[in-house]
């Protein structure tokens, strides 16, 4: 997995000096463990992104697998379906749909 932490460090000094000495940002940097933690770093950096640069960065998303169990148990615990999970996370209903199947015996040990 890449160092994110030394690639964020340089992105924010590089493009937001100003916030290279604020407390939070500074503690999400070094909490930066899973893909679920990036993703949100990524938006509190830069905001949300607009609807055609969302559309192209959708297909270079990776997840780890404490990420993906942490969206299924995510589902789980607020009742969602995979089309409510998967509009919750911007992926794709299908992708929910086979995590489930893959990571099932992970999903009922967790609970």
């Amino acid at each position: 997995m890449p160092d994110f932490k030394i690639i964020y460090t340089d992105v924010i000094n590089e493009k937001f000096p100003e916030k290279i000495n604020d407390p939070v940002i500074i503690a999400k940097l070094n909490a930066l463990n899973t893909a679920v933690d990036v993703l949100k770093f990524n938006a509190l950096i830069f905001g949300q992104p607009d609807h055609t640069v969302r559309l192209r960065s959708q297909r270079l998303r990776s997840y780890d697998e404490s990420s993906i169990l942490e969206i299924l148990n995510y589902q789980k615990k607020n009742n969602l379906t995979n089309t409510e999970t998967a509009n919750h996370f911007r992926i794709s209903r299908n992708t929910i749909t086979k995590w489930k199947s893959v990571y099932q015996s992970k999903l009922s040990s967790s609970f």
